[in-house]
């Protein structure tokens, strides 16, 4: 209900009444409060703690029954400052901060919506985590100056790049071959360094997948001769080379080629999840723990905008053949490492996932060219920023940035929020392609609101009723009616203030009266 309509109805006919009856200020008073209180639909909302997925626990039901619990608050603080390999897990101070004061507070509902903040509010806590972590104050300098960074160009070596890239036995220094008919030394699959028991019942990292771990081994080499590959475009690199049936690549797409030429299915897909910035579980369940940013959308009939989890965009790789059966994803990374890297320990189920896109024949080798290209950029950019906090992540761009590039040049359009990437970082001229392709998404660093398509497009499932995580499926499908009958509003800009503006003088007129009545009455 719109609260001018009400006010305007209530009001007039309230007025009219009066003059008939001496006795109607009390009931213009009533309906005045009625009025406001039908407008609020949202005034009483209280953020779901369920329907629940089966074992699966929120972290506020975790944090409630363990935050008593001397210094289980700050351990568990400080294994979610540590760098993971999925998900937004970049906990500044002032969000670790904001954290804290929740579960100290018992603010259970916020937490199951953390942090819930837009991206204009997330930005000054990042651009300022260099000083804080005692890093060099330069480059958050440049990055907010809009200034060019500078400096000598610098040649790879391995003992630097092995900070952001895995290059498993391979160097940069020696020409090697790795030769892909033989069968993969690399170990099996093993949690050993993956999870961590935290006490009373609580692990962190995820175990194996059952359909993918068992090809971790050949997973394993995969991907890092990608990356050696790869890090031939790096000048003053010695040439490595992967041979296959006779055949030789010196790139990760002709290695590709090779393979399809080999008789290997080869898929290579535009991934999707809700990212899970936790990977925690409690008492051999899961624990639920997404990351909300306020996407400044309005939820329609309410005052609330729309949050909405992060999610975690990757391409995918899936061989399968004579010789190599091996899956491998690519991604830049909370490590600051844009590389190829095995996929195969156990997703929690309510981070769902779905292929945007899936690639095949010359477009799986188009894409694979390009991570590969995407991969020197960010070589080039590490060897001349070796001291941005995170290995550049945020500033740099999140997992999102280069997924969305490569699918604006692949499909035309680029539909995964949110992007942070700064442009002036990518400006050094052996990279022109990617630079261009970086600059041609949309930015999402200043806070501007995104479009409903990028939101919607992020999301790791297209059916909306798929969605476990409390309440959320409600407000999305709420939204997208919006979206469809041309009705959606922002929870800021002209539209929104105009509302909230009437709402004010509405509520101002309404007590002026009910208080003109009241004197009359006296």
């Amino acid at each position: 209900m719109s609260l001018r309509s009400s006010l305007s109805g209530y009001v007039g006919l309230q007025l009219s009444s009066y003059v008939r009856s001496r006795r109607a200020g009390w009931v213009l008073a009533a309906a005045v409060v009625g009025a406001l209180a039908g407008c609020r639909s949202d005034a009483k909302y209280v953020v779901p703690s369920g329907p629940m997925p089966p074992n699966t626990v929120l972290l506020s039901q975790m944090m409630q029954e363990l935050s008593s619990q001397p210094g289980f608050t700050e351990a568990m603080l400080a294994q979610l400052n540590e760098g993971q390999k999925r998900g937004p897990a970049l906990l500044t101070p002032a969000l670790i901060d904001h954290m804290r004061k929740m579960i100290l507070g018992k603010d259970w509902e916020g937490l199951n919506r953390f942090p819930g903040w837009t991206m204009r509010e997330i930005n000054p806590t990042v651009r300022v985590v260099g000083h804080v972590a005692g890093k060099d104050a330069k480059v958050e300098e440049t990055a907010t100056a809009g200034g060019a960074p500078s400096g000598p160009v610098k040649k790879a070596s391995t003992k630097q790049m092995k900070e952001y890239l895995d290059l498993g036995p391979y160097t940069l220094e020696r020409g090697e071959t790795a030769d892909l008919d033989q069968p993969s030394d690399r170990p099996g699959f093993s949690t050993e360094g993956l999870t961590s028991a935290l006490g009373d019942g609580v692990v962190r990292g995820d175990g194996a997948d059952p359909a993918l771990a068992p090809l971790h081994s050949e997973s394993q080499r995969l991907s890092e001769v990608l990356n050696r590959l790869a890090m031939n475009g790096l000048s003053g690199t010695a040439s490595a080379t992967a041979s296959i049936a006779g055949g030789k690549a010196t790139t990760p797409e002709e290695l590709v080629q090779a393979l399809i030429a080999t008789g290997h299915d080869v898929v290579v897909s535009d991934a999707r999840y809700f990212a899970n910035f936790g990977h925690f579980h409690y008492k051999g369940q899961d624990v639920m723990m997404p990351f909300f940013i306020n996407s400044q959308i309005l939820i329609p009939h309410t005052t609330r905008p729309l949050l909405v989890p992060v999610s975690h965009a990757e391409y995918e790789w899936t061989i399968r053949g004579p010789k190599i059966n091996a899956s491998v994803a690519w991604y830049f990374g909370i490590d600051g490492k844009a590389e190829f890297r095995t996929m195969d320990e156990l997703n929690q189920p309510w981070v769902l996932g779905r292929h945007a896109h899936e690639y095949r024949g010359a477009d799986a080798v188009e894409v694979t060219r390009l991570t590969g290209r995407m991969m020197v950029a960010y070589a080039h950019l590490h060897m001349r920023h070796p001291a941005m906090p995170f290995g550049g992540y945020y500033g740099l761009g999140v997992c999102q940035d280069s997924v969305a590039a490569i699918e604006k040049k692949m499909t035309g359009t680029a539909t995964l929020f949110p992007n942070t990437a700064d442009t002036v970082f990518f400006n050094d001229p052996r990279d022109a392609e990617i630079n261009k392709l970086i600059a041609a998404i949309p930015k999402d660093r200043a806070g501007a609101m995104p479009q409903p398509e990028r939101i919607f497009g992020s999301l790791p499932t297209t059916d909306l009723q798929a969605i476990t995580i409390p309440g959320l499926t409600a407000d999305l499908v709420s939204v997208r009616s919006a979206w469809d009958e041309g009705t959606l509003r922002r929870t800021h800009g002209r539209g929104h203030r105009v509302v909230i503006g009437l709402e004010i003088f509405g509520f101002v007129l309404a007590l002026g009266v009910v208080g003109w009545l009241i004197r009359r009455r006296r």
